[in-house]
């Protein structure tokens, strides 16, 4: 797949010229004639990189760089500054900017391809190395598993990783194609990044790709989500494929929270190999709780040590008295990680806001369990110890 380059510049002529010698290197030009489309473009394209030129009316180049730089979405992007001036002053003001090199106009086609290849491989470097010491030393991928539907699975793994990242970013995933309600919940309606990303040749999986498939919440919370459509359950989907976009979500963020659905299937099996914990969320039925023991036994037989999977039990049902640890501990065959429970008002509330629960009202007993919970979710993780990423 092409690199896509943004390049910004007020005059057509210029434009058309830089476009037409990008194009022929192999790239996929994408064009601005303003600052101000330029920063609109930069979000909604998510360009590889960015040729600004300085000299704008509405907006100069380095005022574009500094807000560039300044939004959490584009501030990776690299950018390369154009512009007829060659003082020395000009050239730190653009530095100081946050530009990553600067060409002078005119320039030859063989310094501006050689310059665009040398900025484009130091940035793929960087997120390499990011990616690989993220994934080594600190990531954590925690996949939240319903041991059946209805039993607030979603819920709990979106105010999770709503506490984690208040901390440390957090990216929250949803895999539950054709049937993730996560959008709706916090007020995205129709996303479909990770059908996107399953639907690309394995080939085309890379950190950027998964990248440009996040969608950020007003909270911060950074999201890869499916959407409710019907025609997502009925992709084929490729289990190397959506491992290896769980491979580049580690290398982005701290945490990745999975929203893996209700019980094991076949793809789930092959993704849950891959998390440092699993969180089997359960309610305290006749129903459930026998549902929720044959998965914990089937994660045993799949080789699964019993250190990363953990039990939560959610009360959701008003009046209910609290389930006894002990004797859920006995019917699960399992140690329990946390009891929570529900609040179906404060959930209705918060849905209707488009903003998690621990976020609408955070000094709730509510709020309280849930940062509990996540803080032994972690510890819990780092106990167990990393998960040997290929």
């Amino acid at each position: 797949m092409a690199e896509k380059i943004l390049v910004v510049d007020d005059e057509i002529d210029s434009l058309k010229l830089i476009g037409l010698m990008l194009q022929r290197q192999g790239y996929e030009i994408s064009a601005a004639s303003s600052g101000a489309q330029a920063l609109s473009k930069a979000v909604a394209e998510k360009p590889d990189l960015i040729i600004l030129d300085v000299m704008m009316p509405d907006m100069d180049g380095y005022e574009v760089c500094k807000r560039l730089r300044a939004s959490t979405t584009t501030s990776g992007i690299p950018i390369i500054m154009f512009t007829a001036k060659s003082l020395v002053d000009d050239k730190v003001a653009g530095f100081e900017a946050g530009a990553d090199d600067y060409l002078t106009k005119p320039t030859h086609p063989a310094e501006l391809a050689s310059r665009v290849r040398a900025v484009l491989a130091r940035s793929a470097a960087q997120r390499r190395q990011t990616a690989t010491t993220t994934t080594s030393d600190t990531s954590m991928l925690i996949g939240f598993l319903g041991a059946k539907g209805g039993v607030g699975t979603t819920s709990l793994a979106m105010n999770i990783a709503s506490v984690l990242n208040s901390k440390d970013p957090t990216i929250l995933a949803d895999i539950r194609m054709g049937q993730g309600s996560l959008g709706l919940m916090l007020g995205f309606g129709r996303s479909t990044g990770m059908a996107n990303l399953l639907n690309r040749p394995i080939n085309e999986i890379n950190a950027r790709s998964v990248e440009n498939e996040l969608v950020q919440h007003t909270s911060g919370l950074r999201m890869l989500l499916s959407s409710i459509s019907p025609r997502e359950r009925q992709l084929s989907v490729n289990s190397d494929t959506a491992s290896l976009i769980l491979k580049h979500l580690r290398g982005l963020s701290k945490y990745v929270v999975l929203d893996m659905g209700v019980g094991l299937s076949k793809h789930n099996v092959r993704l849950i190999k891959e998390l440092d914990q699993i969180v089997v969320v359960v309610e305290p039925s006749q129903i459930a709780m026998p549902m929720a023991r044959e998965i914990l036994r089937a994660t045993e037989q799949i080789g699964i040590p019993r250190q990363r999977t953990n039990v939560v039990v959610i009360n959701r049902q008003t009046g209910q008295p609290p389930v006894s640890w002990q004797e859920a501990e006995q019917t699960l065959n399992h140690e329990m990680l946390g009891v929570v429970n529900g609040v179906p008002d404060l959930a209705t509330q918060a849905a209707a806001a488009g903003v998690p629960m621990v976020t609408y009202q955070p000094n709730t007993a509510f709020a309280t369990q849930i940062a509990k919970l996540s803080e032994e979710i972690v510890k819990h993780g780092r106990n167990a110890g990393p998960v040997q990423v290929a």
